[in-house]
C-alpha cells in the first residue's frame, strides 16, 4: 500500500482544498475540509512534507503544521500561478 509523502494545501477563507500524492507522485486523495477540522486532518496524517502557497497567513500555518511534525514548503506565489485553473475557458 501506497503511502502519501506530499500534501498540497490551497487555503482560502472558510474552505481548504487539500491533495495528497505517494513518491510516484499518484493521486491518493483529493478533499475540501473546512477551517475548523484542518488542525484534526494533519494531526492524523503521517508526517510528510505540505506544499503551500506563500502569503501573509500562510507563515503562520506552516509553523502550525511544523509543531505536528510535518515538513512544510512554502512556495512563492509566482510559482504557483501555472498551475492555478481560470474559472472561465
Amino acid at each position: 500500500m501506497s503511502e502519501v509523502i506530499i500534501i498540497g494545501l490551497d487555503i482560502a477563507k472558510h474552505v481548504f482544498h487539500v491533495h495528497g500524492a505517494d513518491g510516484q507522485g499518484r493521486a491518493m486523495f483529493s478533499k475540501r475540509i473546512s477551517r475548523g477540522k484542518r488542525r484534526d486532518f494533519f494531526a492524523t496524517q503521517p508526517s510528510c512534507t505540505v506544499a503551500l502557497e506563500a502569503c501573509g497567513g500562510a507563515h503562520h500555518r506552516a509553523r502550525q503544521l511544523a509543531q505536528l511534525g510535518h515538513e512544510v514548503r512554502l512556495i512563492p506565489p509566482a510559482y504557483v500561478k501555472p498551475f492555478a485553473k481560470p474559472a472561465k475557458q
